[in-house]
């Protein structure tokens, strides 16, 4: 095909734009657009707010956009690290998104790929705060109807928190001096990204204890941290660690921070502590006021014992006085006696009578029906369809060899048509098969020649664009020793071998003159078989 090139102001052919630029595809471009941006952005943190989220898509995958008040980036959360990202996202929630910067080619646009969120500072950690306490308390976790009563001396006591710092030493030395108690400590990380999970596990497993197990499973927990920032407190405020908590079937203290800190987990549990030493003093009683109160209820009960057996010593000497014989009491007792016994006898007597006649009935009507009466009776039925029977064999036989012979018949019919069918559709196929193979060879060869086409018309157009129809106008190309192009003056040092390729063969020269060469006169040629340039 011909294509029109603008001429020059003289008339001669313009050299198009595009120069010797190669010729890309929309795939090319956008795959070498892919790996720039993947290549310079490759981990970038990106702060802005989340909009239009709308939860995951069916796949697992999330789609939202980050936005500020000048622009907007799309961003997409893969299945696989959607579970395992601590903060989910929400929509209007501003976040500081860790991720890379690829492309889509399918729209022409860019995006980050996320892989870590967090929230923008305090506001936002508040803001989501108070988010998740509404959902939460909305579900019923916060109820006070959900709250168990702990136990008034628990036998064993369980506490999650870390076995090293203060807390653990204040809780154990403050049980210790109250009421000693039997403490197991599951020790966890307080802060972190693995504390939610470890301390919702801890809380788990306690209550997955059996009751009859070689560890005993605690009467009541503590959930125990010492103070803190928001951010140091998190991961109490993890829904994970909230529904642990609100699912535990051991009554649960929560103490976490100082009195003013507030975490969720001090709603779902059944009571919160202002410190972890107050929670200490808040599951076991002081042992010497238990004694004492102990002594004191003892004393009064004694008292109690010896004025209530006074009273009732009194009660029963004034009844004694009242009350009255034994022959004054069973007297009309044995009287009534006597007559029942005399009543009793011709009772008796009158139903023994009614049933031996009940009984004289009853032998009749067995006599009747006994086994020998109904066994004959029975023999006598089974002889009379025994006849009836031995009648009715030979039709029945005589019938169903009718029609077992019906539907031999019927059988070879069917077998015979189906075999005709099959033939005729052999046939059929064998027809098609001869068709499509009469087609399919000019089509071949027609699709070879296309490609002999083809192929004739790239090598007319390699031709038309190689260096060897420019060296056949006369132009020459200048190479060094080791036959690299020489593209400028400048790259030529004095006394340098060269090739010159001609359109007929190849010379060498030699390059003479200063480092800086001089334009030669137009009239100025080298003296023969010298072979310089200038």
């Amino acid at each position: 095909m011909a294509v029109a090139r603008p001429l020059g102001h003289n008339g001669a052919m313009a050299e198009s734009p595009a120069g010797n630029a190669p010729e890309l595809s929309v795939s090319e471009l956008a795959a070498a657009l892919k790996r720039t941006v993947e290549d310079r952005f490759g981990l970038v943190r990106v702060r802005g707010e989340i909009s239009n989220y709308r939860g995951q898509h069916s796949s697992g995958h999330a789609y939202f956009s980050l936005k500020d008040q000048n622009a907007r980036l799309d961003a997409v959360v893969w299945k696989g690290v959607f579970s395992r990202l601590r903060t989910k996202p929400e929509e209007g929630l501003e976040v500081i998104a860790t991720g890379k910067l690829t492309t889509f080619p399918g729209k022409s646009s860019y995006q980050i790929v996320i892989e870590a969120i967090e929230p923008a500072g305090v506001g936002a950690l508040l803001a989501q705060l108070e988010e998740r306490r509404k959902r939460l308390a909305a579900e019923g976790l916060f109820d006070a109807a959900r709250k168990q009563l702990l136990p008034f001396l628990p036998r064993t006591i369980g506490v999650v928190t870390s076995p090293t710092g203060a807390v653990i030493r204040d809780i154990l030395h403050r049980i210790r001096d109250r009421f000693p108690r039997d403490v197991i400590v599951w020790p966890v990380r307080v802060q972190g990204e693995t504390a939610a999970g470890e301390v919702a596990a801890a809380i788990r497993g306690f209550n997955a204890l059996p009751e009859d197990g070689p560890i005993r499973r605690p009467d009541v927990l503590i959930v125990a941290r010492g103070g803190g920032s928001l951010e140091d407190l998190w991961a109490f405020n993890e829904e994970i660690v909230v529904r642990a908590a609100a699912e535990s079937l051991i009554p649960l203290v929560s103490a976490i921070g100082h009195e003013t800190d507030t975490t969720l987990i001090d709603h779902a549990a059944d009571l919160r502590a202002p410190t972890p030493t107050g929670a200490a003093e808040k599951v076991v009683p002081v042992r010497v006021d238990l004694l004492a109160q102990q002594t004191e209820l003892a004393r009064r009960l004694a008292h109690a014992q010896t004025r209530l057996i006074d009273t009732r010593a009194s009660e029963l000497r004034a009844l004694a006085r009242v009350l009255p014989t034994p022959d004054d009491i069973l007297g009309a007792r044995r009287q009534s006696l006597d007559a029942a016994a005399s009543s009793l006898r011709k009772d008796m007597r009158d139903l023994v009578a009614r049933r031996r006649i009940r009984l004289d009935s009853l032998a009749r009507v067995l006599a009747d029906h006994s086994p020998r009466a109904e066994l004959n009776q029975r023999r006598g039925e089974f002889n009379r369809v025994a006849d009836r029977l031995g009648l009715a064999r030979p039709a029945v036989l005589a019938k169903r060899a009718d029609a077992l012979a019906d539907m031999s018949r019927r059988l070879d019919r069917a077998m015979e048509n189906r075999m005709v069918r099959g033939r005729d559709q052999i046939a059929r196929r064998r027809e098609a098969l001869a068709t499509w193979h009469g087609r399919l060879a000019p089509a071949f060869a027609r699709l070879i020649a296309q490609r002999r086409d083809k192929l004739a018309t790239l090598e007319k157009l390699r031709a038309s664009l190689g260096y060897e129809n420019v060296l056949a106008r006369g132009f020459a190309l200048v190479r060094d020793e080791n036959r690299n192009p020489l593209r400028s003056a400048d790259a030529i040092s004095p006394g340098q071998r060269l090739i010159l390729q001609l359109s007929d063969g190849e010379r060498h020269a030699t390059a003479d003159g200063d480092s800086a060469p001089k334009k030669p006169a137009r009239s100025a040629r080298p003296p023969a078989g010298q072979g310089s340039l200038f």
